[in-house]
């Protein structure tokens, strides 16, 4: 189903399927479904766990999965659907302590742009922890921050990097948004902001606030564009249209009740709200309309960055430079850190403001300076827009041949797989969660999204394979009609 070409920085070796470093070694390898046995070309043999320990096959993994759901906080998420305990991992490929061998297309909710264990990301790590520079630093200045500056500064719209400051905040994605959001409230003397439906910006509560499940806020909530749900019932440029003009009536509007807020937040990709991808004349009206009205545009671009899209950043498929860009996930090279980047007009900020004990992450930093080289210098983006349409192209002709397949969408790899019940059209969530486990069953890691959580994301690593996007999609492709057969009627 689908017809694999060759990438720029990526290639097929023979039997064993070879995702190229920078130094030419092997960071992935596609294992079988269902497969279980050694550790393809890893540390040791069959039951050698990480640092010597042994993992203990499928009753030692039982019985820690156990542990888990009796220590653990009710709120964990991905521990209930993936009841898996990973000892290993390696580009695309998870080990479990059971030995079944899993391709992961969570990558981390999109932080592994390089996959597990990429070979750039643990010499950079193993070059700081060698040098003994101080693992924890605070806020003072360091080579490694530097150096890690400097890399994303030369990454960023030059646009905002010509007049930039840079805000290291604590190391989730969500201390970046509410470090953006006291900026701008902050900067402008106005509390109000603009989010839009179906917007996910992290779990604290100003993140919160702005998401798209928010009770009890002070956020004016706008529509975002959408084909197979619109809105206005028309979806296409003229649904885009409808909710720009929503927006610029309801701002201009002296009975509106809405007050000029401090900054307009949105997604160029909207992940946990369905993969729903902005389109590029909308988001560049929205630009329009917040500069016309001194309105600072927040682009969220934590999972959205450093090549997901297609474009090293989601806003740049518009030619839109926002205000403020908040950056976590991929730029930590797998560990965590997060950022905010500003022009410097808004930089209105004391002494302390806004704060952090775990903002200075050195190998973190280092981490990231390995992976946004890497993604720049093999072309990673571009890779990602050719192969993301060609999946999604795959994924299109699936959904031709299965009605529970009610919209295909995406941008470069960050793809969604809409499942509705082929009778009403309504968001399917059971069958969405019966794929999900199918797909576990055949060794494919996937994850739920979407109003409903009906919606199959997948989020391979940048340094996916033809081969192994095919094996991906291999395998959903099982997994959809299994989950389906089980469907009542």
């Amino acid at each position: 189903m689908f017809e694999a070409q060759s990438g720029s920085a990526i290639r097929a070796g023979g039997p064993t399927l070879v995702a190229l470093t920078e130094q030419g070694e092997a960071a992935a390898q596609v294992p079988p479904q269902g497969s279980r046995g050694p550790w393809p070309g890893g540390p040791g043999a069959e039951g050698t766990g990480p640092c010597g320990a042994g993992s203990g096959g499928p009753v030692a993994a039982e019985a820690i999965l156990r542990r888990q759901s009796t220590r653990e906080s009710a709120a964990r998420t991905y521990a209930r659907s993936l009841p898996i305990v990973p000892v290993r991992a390696r580009g695309l490929t998870i080990e479990g302590a059971d030995g079944r061998r899993y391709l992961d297309c969570l990558s981390g909710a999109g932080t592994l742009a390089l996959g597990h264990n990429h070979p750039v990301v643990l010499e950079a790590i193993r070059s700081v922890l060698d040098s003994g520079a101080p693992l924890h630093v605070l806020d003072l200045a360091t080579p490694v921050k530097d150096a890690f500056t400097t890399e994303l500064f030369d990454n960023l719209p030059p646009a905002l990097v010509a007049d930039a400051r840079i805000q290291f905040c604590g190391p989730a994605g969500t201390d970046a948004v509410e470090a953006a959001l006291k900026l701008v409230r902050t900067a402008t003397g106005r509390s109000g902001l603009l989010a839009f439906t179906g917007a996910y910006h992290g779990m604290t509560a100003g993140a919160l606030g702005v998401s798209g499940g928010a009770t009890d806020v002070r956020v004016t909530r706008l529509p975002f564009p959408q084909d197979h749900r619109c809105p206005f019932g028309v979806g296409g440029p003229e649904g885009a249209r409808l909710g720009a003009r929503w927006t610029e009536s309801l701002l201009d509007d002296p009975k509106g009740g809405v007050p000029t807020p401090a900054a307009m937040i949105v997604e160029p990709v909207q992940g946990e709200g369905g993969v729903l991808p902005a389109p590029d004349a909308w988001l560049r009206r929205m630009r329009e309309i917040t500069e016309a009205r001194g309105i600072p545009l927040i682009a969220d671009e934590v999972q959205t960055g450093v090549g997901r899209t297609g474009a090293f950043w989601g806003v740049d498929h518009a030619g839109v430079v926002p205000d403020v860009m908040v950056l976590s996930k991929a730029i930590g090279g797998s560990l965590p850190l997060a950022v905010i980047v500003y022009r410097s007009g808004l930089d209105a900020w004391t002494p302390g403001a806004h704060a952090g004990t775990f903002r200075g992450n050195q190998l973190a930093m280092a981490a990231g300076t390995a992976t946004l080289a890497f993604v720049r210098k093999n072309r990673l983006a571009e890779r990602a827009r050719s192969l993301g349409e060609r999946m999604l192209a795959a994924l299109s002709d699936l959904g031709s041949a299965h009605p529970c397949i009610g919209d295909v969408r995406g941008r470069g790899l960050m793809l969604g797989v809409e499942l509705v019940d082929p009778d009403t059209g309504a968001a399917a969530q059971a069958l969405a969660a019966a794929v999900r486990q199918e797909c576990l069953n055949r060794g494919l890691i996937v994850e739920l999204g979407g109003r409903h959580s009906s919606v199959i994301r997948l989020l391979p690593p940048l340094t996916l394979t033809d081969e192994q996007a095919s094996a991906v999609l291999d395998r959903l492709a099982d997994a959809i009609p299994a989950a389906a057969a089980r469907r009542p009627h």
